[in-house]
């Protein structure tokens, strides 16, 4: 079985990875972790652009794609399957579409309980995921400690 984890390096992703692990080692599944990365804005790749602005673009990529691999590792310590994926988009869309192209029989994504304004206007990732998905979408919500 694979399982799409959809990580966005708040306090929440050590959750949604601890539970997705725990998910995976009982159903014997395949873990891809994916983190998306902001879409490019309009004004880089353009000749003319500040490369300190390329180069600060490019190290947060650095540290982000480091960051999962990682929590990838993690996962590997555990003896379970883990591969890190890094893609670059709205993160909603980007769970969706890798979700379908990694063939995951199962989503795993947290929520962050920002209330019912927030969701009513902008929606939450998570809510956009359930309603895209054609898969079972685990969701995993926010603990106070």
């Amino acid at each position: 079985m694979n399982m799409l984890v959809a990580i966005d390096f708040s306090n929440l992703a050590n959750q949604v990875v601890t539970e997705a692990g725990k998910l995976a080692g009982r159903l014997q599944s395949k873990i891809y972790l994916l983190h998306c990365v902001e879409p490019e804005p309009d004004f880089v790749g353009y000749d003319d652009d500040p490369k300190v602005i390329r180069d600060q673009i490019a190290s947060q990529y650095h540290r982000e794609h480091h960051l999962l691999q990682e929590y990838a590792q993690n996962l590997r310590d555990q003896g379970l399957e883990a591969t890190a994926v890094l893609a670059r988009g709205v993160f909603s869309e980007a769970i969706l579409k890798h979700a379908d192209k990694l063939n995951a029989e199962l989503i795993v994504v947290g929520s962050h309980g920002k209330g019912a304004l927030s969701s009513l206007v902008v929606g939450s990732c998570s809510q956009q995921v359930i309603r895209g998905a054609t898969v079972p979408v685990v969701v995993v919500p926010q603990v106070q400690s």
